[in-house]
C-alpha cells in the first residue's frame, strides 16, 4: 500500500536537495534519495535526518531502481537527475545523453514495469514527475513568451537531451497510461547551487576579488526563479496537477545577464561592502563593479528565454513568493556564510575556470 514515501532521483543536486528539505518540512515519513553523485551532486547537500534514505546509484541501472521501488513502494517518483550545465554539454555531450536521455528511459521502464503490477487504486494514486527546463523551447523572440505546447527548438546538447527526455515521459503516458507530470522551469537560483552557474559564480568571484566574466554583450535574457518557490510549485503539481499535463514554472523576473551581475554587485556592496573586503584592496579595485569583464560568448548562446506559466497560475493558483531582489539577498548571504561548503563541493576539481568554448575533442 502507498505510504508517505517518495523517491527523489537526483536528490543530492541543487534543486533536488532543496526539494528534499521541503518534503521533510512538510512531514513526509520517508524520502529515498537516489543520486549518482557526479560533480554537482553531493551528500553534503542533504540534511542529516533519519527519514532520509540515501542510495548512491545511477538512474540508468534499471534492476537497482526496480529493487528500490519494490522495497519502498513510493507514492511519488520525482526525477531531478540530470546533467545540467550548458557549458559542460558543449565541451562533453556524452554524459548528457547517458543521464538525461538513456537514464530517463531506463527510469521510466523500471517504474512502468513496477507500476503495472500494482492494484488499481494504488496505480491511480501514483505520480511520476519529470523536472525539466525552459531551455527546450530555445530562444524566444522579443515580445513573445513560451506557453505550454509551444514547439521545442533546443539549441545546446543539454537542451536537446532534456527535450528528448520530455518526449519520452509524455509518450509513456500516451502509450502506457503511466501517470506522469512534466514541469519546465526557468533559471533557478538559491542555496546549494554548484558554483559553476552564473549567480553563485559571480558571488564567489566578487568575494575573492576575481573577474566577473560576462558572456558576449551581456544582453542575453533569462527568467529567474528562486529555488524554494520552484520546489513549492513542484509539490503543488504533484498534489493537484492533471496527469499527462505539462506545466511551465516561471519566476516572472526576466533580466539580462548584465543586469543580474550589476544587481549582485549592488547586493554585495550592501551586505559586504567593498571597503571591508581585503581581496579587493589587494586587487587594487574599489568597487565590485570594477571586476566586470566581457568575454567571448558561448557557442549557440540563446538570446532570450521567457516562460508563460499559464496552467500552474490559472489552474492551480501558484505564484512565486519571492521577488528577484529578496531571493538574491538571501542567496548572497547563504554563499557568504557557507564558504566551507563551496570549497568542499568543488574539492579541487573545479576552480571556477571558463567552460563551454567548444574546443574540447
Amino acid at each position: 500500500m502507498l505510504d508517505q514515501t517518495i523517491l527523489v532521483c537526483g536528490g543530492a543536486g541543487f534543486i533536488g536537495a532543496n526539494f528534499v528539505r521541503l518534503m521533510l518540512a512538510r512531514g513526509r515519513e520517508r524520502v529515498v534519495v537516489l543520486d549518482k553523485l557526479t560533480y554537482a551532486g553531493n551528500a553534503l547537500n542533504l540534511p542529516k535526518d533519519p527519514r532520509v534514505v540515501f542510495v548512491q546509484a545511477d538512474i540508468a541501472d534499471r534492476d537497482l531502481v526496480q529493487a528500490l521501488l519494490r522495497r519502498h513502494n513510493p507514492k511519488w517518483v520525482v526525477n531531478f537527475a540530470a546533467e545540467t550545465h550548458v557549458d559542460r554539454s558543449i565541451d562533453s555531450p556524452d554524459s548528457f545523453v547517458h543521464t538525461n536521455v538513456v537514464g530517463t528511459f531506463e527510469l521510466l521502464e523500471a517504474v512502468r514495469h513496477w507500476w503495472c503490477k500494482a492494484p488499481k487504486a494504488w496505480k491511480e494514486a501514483f505520480r511520476f514527475l519529470q523536472v525539466s527546463t525552459d531551455e527546450v523551447y530555445g530562444s524566444i523572440p522579443e515580445g513573445e513568451t513560451a506557453a505550454e505546447g509551444r514547439a521545442y527548438r533546443p539549441s545546446s546538447p543539454y537542451a536537446a537531451s532534456k527535450a528528448a527526455a520530455d518526449h519520452f515521459v509524455l509518450a509513456y503516458h500516451a502509450t502506457y497510461r503511466l501517470p506522469v507530470l512534466l514541469t519546465n522551469a526557468s533559471n533557478n537560483f538559491g542555496p546549494y547551487q554548484y558554483p559553476e552557474k552564473l549567480i553563485p559564480l559571480m558571488i564567489l568571484n566578487a568575494l575573492d576579488g576575481r573577474d566577473l566574466p560576462i558572456y558576449g554583450d551581456g544582453g542575453n535574457v533569462r527568467d529567474w526563479l528562486y529555488v524554494l518557490d520552484h520546489c513549492e510549485a513542484l509539490l503543488l503539481v504533484l498534489e493537484r496537477g492533471v496527469v499527462g499535463t505539462q506545466y511551465n514554472v516561471g519566476g516572472g523576473h526576466g533580466k539580462t545577464n548584465l543586469e543580474v551581475v550589476d544587481t549582485i554587485c549592488r547586493v554585495m556592496e550592501e551586505l559586504f561592502p567593498a571597503s571591508c573586503n581585503p581581496q579587493l584592496r589587494e586587487r587594487g579595485v574599489s568597487t565590485y563593479q570594477d571586476l566586470k569583464r566581457f568575454v567571448v560568448d558561448r557557442p549557440g548562446h540563446d538570446r532570450r528565454y521567457a516562460l508563460a506559466p499559464g496552467r500552474i497560475s490559472h489552474e492551480l493558483g501558484w505564484q512565486p513568493r519571492h521577488d528577484f531582489l529578496s531571493g538574491l539577498r538571501s542567496t548572497v548571504r547563504w554563499y557568504v556564510e557557507h564558504r566551507d561548503w563551496c570549497q568542499a563541493v568543488m574539492g579541487g576539481r573545479y576552480n571556477r575556470e571558463r567552460l563551454g568554448l567548444g574546443t574540447s575533442t
